[in-house]
């Protein structure tokens, strides 16, 4: 019923817990997930969790905030991205949180690394999984610069882990994106983005977890995992009055159709 469209099964902190966490994924109804891979050194892991268990997925593709890793190259996304069960590219964006005293000038090498991604999912025809923190205008600007305005060729995809405006979610819908949320709409904070959730419109709406960050409330502060997305879905359903099995059936449905031409 309930799908995590965005979860990291190989750090460690799940890796090690993996057959605990099957059992609480099936006690809670959590039928699928996407594993996301964040860099080059990390994928074969990530892949092989995908060819073994016929519910997940994987992505491939180099976090815009690792630094020392391997760069990837166009080919490499394109060999990668062409294997079975890899359904998307990413997670891939931009990142200016933290600068560590570097000006944005000096991140031109986080933009020329998305506009690689971009690229690949463009020739693979498959969805980007974009990562944005402090840098809306320059993830909107390069995405549209690459052609991605929603029309024919387009790679399309997800915004994962929603935090923006509602200006920025406007702007990703009109590009064709679709917006994904995670635990942070639980936050007591949050109540700008449960406000932006709110008008988002259901067959354009993800789920997530990104765990094992951002767990949930009543688990805020642990760590998190896939089984934990309901409370997402909890939430949503709360803002658009309806079940949170219902959000759970149309975020299912919407994840299937984004990635409808891999999946089968």
């Amino acid at each position: 019923m309930f799908t995590d469209s965005h979860c990291h099964l190989t750090f460690p902190e799940l890796a090690s817990q993996w057959d605990r966490i099957q059992g609480a994924m099936a006690a809670a109804k959590v039928t699928r997930a996407l594993c996301i891979c964040t860099t080059l050194e990390e994928f074969a892991q990530v892949h092989q969790m995908a060819l073994q268990h016929d519910n997940l997925w994987a992505s491939v593709g180099v976090h815009p905030d690792n630094e020392g890793v391997q760069e990837p190259a166009l080919d490499d996304l394109l060999r990668l991205g062409s294997l079975p069960r890899v359904v998307a590219v990413g997670e891939t964006g931009l990142d200016y949180y933290r600068l560590a005293g570097r000006t944005l000038h000096e991140m031109e090498w986080q933009r020329t690394r998305f506009r690689t991604h971009i690229r690949a999912a463009r020739q693979l025809r498959k969805p980007l999984v974009i990562h944005t923190r402090s840098a809306a205008h320059d993830t909107l600007a390069i995405l549209r610069e690459e052609g991605e305005d929603g029309g024919p060729g387009s790679a399309g995809g997800v915004f994962h882990c929603f935090t923006e405006s509602a200006e920025v979610a406007r702007a990703a819908l009109e590009m064709g994106f679709y917006i994904s949320f995670s635990g942070i709409l639980t936050f007591k904070t949050a109540q700008d983005l449960r406000d932006v959730a709110r008008w988002v419109p259901n067959d354009r709406l993800l789920i997530e977890t990104d765990s094992p960050y951002l767990a949930p409330i009543p688990y805020r502060g642990k760590t998190n995992n896939p089984s934990y997305v309901p409370y997402v879905a909890k939430q949503l359903a709360a803002l658009k009055d309806v079940a949170p099995e219902d959000i759970g059936r149309l975020t299912s449905d919407n994840f299937l159709r984004l990635f409808s031409s891999v999946i089968v």
